[in-house]
């Protein structure tokens, strides 16, 4: 199928088609693709950014403060992070990886502060790097994506890859919400930096956030890893979307009649407050602050608090209801597979950044909001899209090939059977929202849980295309779920141990033989491999903006 078909088989309510001819697409318009964008647009490339939102607002960095995994190039200081964090994820990380993203992370909050980043300072005067507000941050990084000569185009969500008869991947084709036009994007490389997928839980920020990318790069044969860890779920107000879950640091939480739930507050207690939901409501207090410390909550994280004040709570004195709201891949590891230091991915022209690659390199099998997971998308953007810069520009010169799209369900299947994108939707999340499936895990539930997510997959693959834009992102986003949350049952199916966020009841411990990695792919049938652990440092060098 030629790219003429686009607006004949899946957007036939078009009213026009965008066309751009450039060297590199990046897809996604958080931090890892914005760094893609500056990065590509520094070695001379013709950038093209499609944001699903607005870029500088959307997604899950760009409404919160987040902290950054930055340590000075101090060699024992660096050795204790890593160490750190290693046994934590299970000893599934790489140092030298880990190296790397220090190294790189470090030189580009550097370059933030050149670029007028508002860093506090200390009592000395010097500057704390530690953390960034997320909307400093992104309008910054929007700032300097155009100052790179990089083009944006929001609201602009993309539905599939295309590729040419090789396989190699040369461009995207979306939609925009606002025009209501399609848009065709030929590109010598592809940088796939869409996030995670948090399943539409109403976590903040991350609606966006659907698993799209991996989607679209599984269609065209990309692999992914790590996707059993997967089960992040953030603490929450039940009122709110807001999950950062920092401050629950200064929290007790209690049961209705205002009993302490004892333990709940420590490092395991997550635990007990998932044992408690599950029965009944579970309240927190923020009452272990001090008059200092919650003068410092209100200034760094003022949104964490807008909720409390339109309903007139004080958090610090009154008890709250609270929940735990799924972030899936976000605060997870799991993601596409990058098979070199340039975080190409199997795919020749297709490369991975953020949240959308598995962060295992760095992570191993846990890691959390912010922190690693902020520097991995510095990081990663800034080194894929340096890449796809050298890979698109060098495409650019062979000859023009057939281009063929790459998009499946919802776009290109060839059924009758019409299907409500909301109603997958549904489906999908009544099977990984619930503790009792997702948080602890067993072989039964997961493969009851497998023959109804395989079986709603066979359904859309043998559906209609859908007709109209607005369908066509719906159908995409339920399809792109659905396919997370199969790869992500599977693999942990596989996976007989307990080791980082992955949870087996019947398999409570960790297992030394089982310190491999999961490697998944597939849409219609899952597969799954084992690769090991690099246990050797590699060579990787750094780089700064030019």
């Amino acid at each position: 199928m030629g790219a003429n078909s686009f607006t004949k088989s899946a957007l036939s309510g078009a009213q026009g088609s965008r066309q751009y001819d450039v060297d590199v697409l990046v897809i996604g318009g958080g931090p890892a693709g914005a760094w893609a964008a500056i990065s590509a647009a520094a070695k001379g490339a013709k950038v093209l950014l499609a944001d699903k939102g607005y870029c500088g607002t959307s997604g899950a960095t760009a409404p919160s403060g987040t902290n950054v995994w930055n340590v000075p190039p101090d060699i024992p200081a660096r050795e204790a992070a890593k160490a750190e964090r290693y046994d934590m994820g299970g000893r599934l990380a790489e140092p030298a990886w880990m190296d790397r993203v220090l190294e790189q992370s470090w030189l580009n909050l550097q370059q933030l502060a050149a670029w007028g980043y508002p860093f506090p300072s200390d009592e000395h005067g010097e500057q704390i790097r530690g953390s960034l507000q997320g909307p400093d941050y992104m309008r910054l990084l929007r700032k300097q994506v155009k100052a790179a000569g990089a083009r944006i185009i929001d609201h602009s969500p993309a539905l599939e890859l295309l590729v040419n008869e090789a396989g190699a991947v040369c461009g995207a084709t979306g939609v925009n919400r606002q025009s209501k036009d399609s848009w065709v994007a030929r590109a010598g490389a592809v940088v796939i930096a869409t996030g995670g997928c948090a399943f539409l839980s109403r976590a903040l920020g991350c609606n966006v956030l659907t698993g799209d990318g991996l989607l679209m790069a599984a269609e065209v044969g990309a692999e992914l890893s790590g996707m059993e860890f997967s089960n992040a779920y953030g603490l929450g107000p039940a009122f709110s979307s807001v999950t950062k879950s920092l401050f629950y640091n200064w929290a007790r939480f209690y049961e209705a009649d205002g009993t302490e739930i004892k333990g709940a507050g420590s490092s395991r207690g997550r635990g007990l407050i998932v044992d408690a939901l599950q029965t009944r409501p579970v309240f927190a207090r923020l009452d272990k602050a001090d008059a200092q410390i919650r003068a410092w909550m209100r200034a760094s994280q003022p949104n964490f608090f807008v909720s409390f004040d339109r309903q007139n709570i004080d958090p610090f004195t009154q008890m709250f209801p609270i929940t735990l709201r799924l972030e899936g891949t976000v605060r997870g590891t799991g993601g596409l597979r990058v098979v070199d230091e340039h975080c190409a991915t199997n795919v020749p022209g297709l490369y991975a950044a953020g949240d959308a690659a598995t962060r295992e390199l760095i992570c191993g099998a846990f890691t959390g909001g912010g922190s690693h997971n902020s520097a991995w998308a510095l990081s990663s953007g800034f080194w894929a899209g340096a890449a796809a810069a050298d890979h698109g520009r060098q495409a650019g010169k062979s000859a023009k090939q057939v281009v063929l799209h790459a998009g499946e369900v919802g776009l290109h299947t060839r059924g009758h059977q019409s299907w409500q994108p909301s109603a997958v939707v549904r489906a999908v999340q009544a099977e990984v929202f619930p503790f009792e499936r997702n948080w602890n895990r067993q072989a039964d539930l997961l493969n009851d849980s497998l023959s109804r997510l395989d079986a709603l997959w066979v359904q859309l693959k043998q559906g209609a295309p859908v007709s109209g834009l607005d369908e066509a992102i719906r159908a995409r986003e339920a399809a792109a779920m659905l396919a997370t949350s199969r790869w992500m049952y599977r693999s942990a199916l596989a996976r007989t141990e307990s080791r980082g966020m992955h949870r087996r009841l019947e398999h409570a411990r960790l297992d030394p033989a089982q310190r491999h990695r999961l490697i998944s792919g597939g849409l219609d049938e899952i597969w799954l491999r084992q690769e090991a652990v690099a246990e050797q440092a590699q060579e990787a060098g750094t780089g700064v903006l030019a």
